[in-house]
């Protein structure tokens, strides 16, 4: 208990030493600077606010597509160049993703090689060439293939995820439906890229080796003359409530048994996220009442986990079970609204509460010392509407007392807000 407690302080001072500086260019550029000298490395990540939220069934997949087209180089650089430049360097961990909020480009730099990232990255902004667009849209198509119609999850998940969101765009599946990226066009490409991929869709983060007073100057002659361009158009669309329980059954020949459930939550600026977080550590885990249930006790499954997904506008609660051959989804899944109905009925006992809460804090402890996650996580949170909630997030869940779990449980995990899916062997 002594050795919990000198952890738990650590990480409160080790908190409240995280200072991060943040400047907005008069373009609408988002710059977040942490100084962190315990490794001449530096991470350094580009986040623009483009993804599958901005699109529409028929152009599904275009962020994700140049996510891909913008490594084809630009009025100054080759195709594989920018690769290359990096690798030479000393960058490691290159690489890009794309989601339903955001396209990430990322690396981590020696601490004497960050000016690099500034030109290749406004270069990038500016001057990118689409080259080789119907090879890469090939390239793209098979990834489809391979990643989500191959698999005998890919489509089944997919499928879960259009039948969770009714109006919000989040239906859309990042990589894109396979009817629309057959049909993207190098025009469609070039316009969003010429207007979206601008400053003020755009969040510069760094984190590690270096000074915030010489890095700034320099991100102002890199990004400061770039124009502004043009914002995304407002989102209105509100979820709906569900008018009822949605059920999926997929059986394959290839299939492992599973049983999946996701509940609709609220947004990330909801405090109820912060319940939802305490219910996902009582339920998750090796020690969480899931895998003990349902893994241990019951022997009808080899894996149970719950996981809380914060996002914008609506979140989601989902829980997972890998059944063991022969294993009744039925009682699986009776099992699992058993121990959700706990949540409802029962207060959280003091030692599970507290136990979550400690385990939030070490792990926030373990992620600030890894530049890589610190710069991501910044950035990701910022794109939520604040870095300081990935800062607080510990702090936030100490605000929570055991009876906001309970309405938390009460309000989200009903039959009528739930989507199941069963995945069966034939």
């Amino acid at each position: 208990m002594r050795l919990l407690l000198l952890l738990l302080l650590a990480t409160l001072a080790f908190s409240q030493d995280i200072k991060v500086r943040k400047e907005v260019l008069p373009n609408g550029l988002t710059v977040l600077l942490y100084e962190n000298k315990q490794a001449p490395i530096v991470a350094c990540r580009l986040f623009y606010l483009t993804g599958s939220v901005h699109e529409n069934p028929g152009n599904s997949g275009l962020a994700h597509m140049l996510e891909h087209m913008l490594f084809k180089g630009s009025e100054k650089l080759k195709p594989d160049e920018l690769w290359s430049a990096y690798q030479e360097a000393g960058g490691t961990d290159l690489n890009a993703f794309t989601t339903d909020l955001m396209t990430a480009y990322f690396v981590n730099l020696p601490r004497n090689k960050v000016e690099l990232f500034l030109w290749l990255e406004a270069d990038r902004m500016q001057n990118s060439v689409l080259r080789d667009f119907k090879a890469e849209r090939d390239v793209v198509r098979e990834e489809r293939r391979m990643r989500y119609e191959d698999p005998p999850r890919g489509r089944y998940r997919e499928t879960l995820r259009s039948m969770i969101y009714e109006a919000y765009p989040y239906r859309i599946p990042t990589i894109g439906w396979a009817s629309s990226i057959e049909n993207l066009t190098q025009e469609q490409a070039e316009e969003h890229y010429r207007k979206y991929y601008k400053p003020r869709n755009a969040i510069l983060v760094f984190a590690g080796d270096f000074y915030a007073d010489s890095l700034l100057p320099k991100i102002h002659d890199y990004f400061g003359n770039i124009p502004a361009g043009e914002p995304f158009p407002e989102i209105h669309l509100k979820e709906p409530a569900q008018a009822g329980e949605k059920r999926l059954i997929v059986r394959r020949n290839d299939a492992t048994p599973s049983v999946d459930l996701y509940f609709k939550t609220a947004s990330v600026e909801d405090s109820a996220i912060y319940a939802l977080d305490i219910a996902e550590g009582v339920l998750n885990g090796r020690s969480g009442r899931l895998y003990k249930r349902l893994v241990e006790e019951e022997k009808l499954a080899t894996s149970a986990s719950a996981s809380n997904n914060p996002n914008k506008a609506v979140s989601t609660f989902s829980v997972s079970v890998s059944l063991k051959p022969g294993a009744s989804h039925a009682k699986a899944e009776a099992i699992v609204w058993e121990e959700l109905e706990k949540l409802k009925k029962e207060l959280v006992n003091e030692r599970e509460f507290q136990k979550v809460i400690n385990n939030a804090y070490a792990a926030q402890v373990r992620n600030l010392t890894d530049m890589a996650g610190v710069a991501t996580n910044l950035a990701w949170f910022e794109m939520y509407g604040s870095y300081n909630l990935y800062l607080n997030w510990a702090k936030s869940l100490e605000k929570v007392n055991r009876k906001a779990v309970q309405n938390a449980a009460t309000d989200f995990f009903t039959k009528s807000n739930v989507v199941v899916g069963w995945m069966e062997n034939l």
